[in-house]
């Protein structure tokens, strides 16, 4: 039972996270940044006792490679978080009739992308980590503004460059409802697993003491 509160936690917070992508960016509000940021910070605090609140296959990779997600955990968060991703596309169609969108990325576009989603991917999952996960942050309160301003940071400063994306499940959830399209999708999921990747071993290499942390924390 515990398990099965993990992964429905999963699946509604990457819904929320997901929708409220597809509604800030569908109505158009300069706002859409902090929209998103806060509603990552609000249900990190609603779920992160639960399931660590990931909402993301990349922070999922990342808690994996640093040793705090197992294996067949791993594989149900990130089906448990597409499932929320494609609900939230599937409302968000529905409320904005959205056509499709062309491809984006061709040539120095796409080395743009990837750059900066690797490195802003990198950037949210070493932050969760690091304020989630270490044993020198534990029970803390600030864990969620940490990862939602990280979030709004990263949508500031490259929206304009790649659509701050930052999540493979919002990649697939945007794509499905038809704002981004599907040609450009190799792109954040290439990026994105790599800035996963990446910070898990980050933290690994300057955490040698933390790696079999099992404090009461939240559990990234």
């Amino acid at each position: 039972m515990d398990s099965v509160r993990k992964y429905v936690t999963e699946a509604i917070g990457t819904f929320f996270l997901v929708f409220t992508v597809i509604t800030a960016v569908s109505s158009g509000s300069p706002l859409a940044p902090l929209g998103i940021g806060a509603v990552l910070m609000v249900m990190i605090y609603a779920g992160g006792h639960i399931s660590g609140a990931h909402y993301n296959p990349a922070v999922s990779i990342a808690a994996f490679v640093r040793g705090r997600l197992s294996a067949p955990d791993l594989g149900i968060y990130i089906v448990s978080q597409f499932i929320g991703g494609l609900l939230a596309a599937g409302a968000g169609k529905y409320l904005f009739n959205l056509t499709g969108a062309k491809a984006n990325f061709t040539g120095a576009a796409v080395g743009h992308a990837l750059l900066v989603e690797i490195l802003f991917t990198f950037a949210l999952a070493y932050v969760v980590l690091n304020v989630a996960t270490s044993k020198d942050h534990p029970n803390n309160s600030f864990y969620g503004l940490a990862i939602g301003f990280t979030v709004a940071a990263g949508a500031i400063a490259v929206g304009g460059i790649s659509g701050a994306v930052f999540n493979p499940a919002v990649a697939v959830g945007i794509s499905t409802a038809g704002i981004t399209a599907w040609a450009d999708i190799w792109v954040y999921l290439v990026a994105q697993i790599i800035g996963g990747a990446l910070a898990g071993f980050a933290f690994r290499a300057l955490n040698p003491d933390d790696l079999d942390n099992e404090a009461e924390t939240v559990d990234a």
